[in-house]
């Protein structure tokens, strides 16, 4: 067993957001929840962290992809998917990032500040069904993710306000 940390971050307004120059080709893609880009992105990029997503049952799928309110881009590179983007809306003006990631042959080549700078600015645009403006941006990561994970968020401008230590296996 080795010990993860789990950081929860926020951001309460869009002007902390500290964005980065665009890098040419990167852009969001919405796609459809039924989209079988998503689990397949979604294994790609998990797989080497241990992800959830990376042993999903189809049943398990179809819970996942059944949240009506949560919502899915394509991080793009030209016309490549390079990564994903989740974000859900949740109760008083809260907005979840709840995945964010690249595929591993994208990481490590520039693109994931501004793939999250385009991801947090989605989130403070996200529509709420309440139709409560955003008031809080958030998400959470994990000792076991990328090790740029935690920086880059943070360079983002989120916060940590929370964090968690458990144990978890080692990802084979």
């Amino acid at each position: 067993m080795e010990e993860e940390i789990v950081t929860y971050l926020e951001m309460t307004d869009p002007a902390q957001l500290r964005t980065v120059p665009a890098v040419d080709g990167v852009s969001l893609e919405w796609v459809d929840r039924d989209s079988p880009a998503i689990p397949v992105m979604l294994a790609r990029i998990g797989a080497p962290y241990g992800w959830k997503s990376a042993s999903r049952s189809e049943e398990e799928w179809a819970e996942w992809l059944s949240h009506p309110l949560r919502k899915y881009w394509l991080i793009k590179h030209g016309t490549d998917d390079a990564g994903i983007v989740d974000i859900e809306p949740h109760p008083g003006g809260e907005v979840e990032i709840t995945t964010f990631g690249l595929a591993p042959e994208y990481v490590g080549r520039g693109l994931g500040g501004y793939a999250l700078t385009l991801a947090i600015q989605q989130a403070w645009r996200f529509p709420r069904p309440d139709g409560e403006p955003v008031r809080r941006v958030w998400l959470h990561t994990s000792s076991m993710d990328h090790p740029n994970a935690l920086p880059n968020y943070e360079r983002r401008g989120f916060r940590p306000y929370r964090t968690e230590i458990g144990d978890r296996k080692k990802p084979v």
